[in-house]
């Protein structure tokens, strides 16, 4: 299974004074426990670097870019990249004309649409109800994944 951090995740954990810190770093550790495999798109990046770097009086993290450089490194240290691709503007297209989606919620249609292109499975995200109206992912939020009864323990070798 794979999942991909929509940009809140990033944010949160990237804030440790933030009521969510723990709760957005846990529940990416439990995901990767019960042996999910990580990825994300570029996006996620773009939208963490806007709000990162932005002062905190406009509702960002008030970061300098080299203080949201680091935080970069350490997310790719778990997060594979996967491209942008052609395929999905045209995904992404379809999405918000079936969905009748305007405004600002056409950046979540563009994770989708992404998500859908390269066969990513499922969204971990504070903001849950935004990703309702789209089929074929599973949208988890770190509450739901950290209420997961603990995962078995892994089988030993057959000898």
């Amino acid at each position: 299974m794979t999942f991909i951090p929509d940009a809140n995740i990033l944010l949160r954990s990237a804030e440790p004074g933030h009521r969510q810190h723990r709760e957005a770093d846990d529940s990416v550790t439990a995901l990767l426990g019960r042996g999910y495999t990580p990825f994300i798109f570029p996006q996620a990046y773009y939208e963490f670097w806007v709000a990162a770097t932005r002062p905190k009086a406009q509702n960002g993290l008030g970061k300098t870019p080299a203080e949201a450089a680091a935080e970069l490194v350490k997310f790719k240290a778990v997060f594979a990249l996967r491209g942008d691709d052609p395929a999905v503007y045209d995904e992404w297209e379809q999405l918000v004309i079936r969905h009748n989606v305007s405004g600002k919620p056409a950046h979540d249609a563009r994770l989708v649409a992404a998500m859908l292109v390269h066969g990513v499975g499922t969204l971990l995200t504070f903001n849950d109800q935004d990703f309702g109206r789209f089929p074929g992912i599973t949208v988890l939020t770190p509450a739901t994944v950290l209420a997961w009864p603990p995962a078995a323990p892994p089988l030993p070798p057959v000898p």
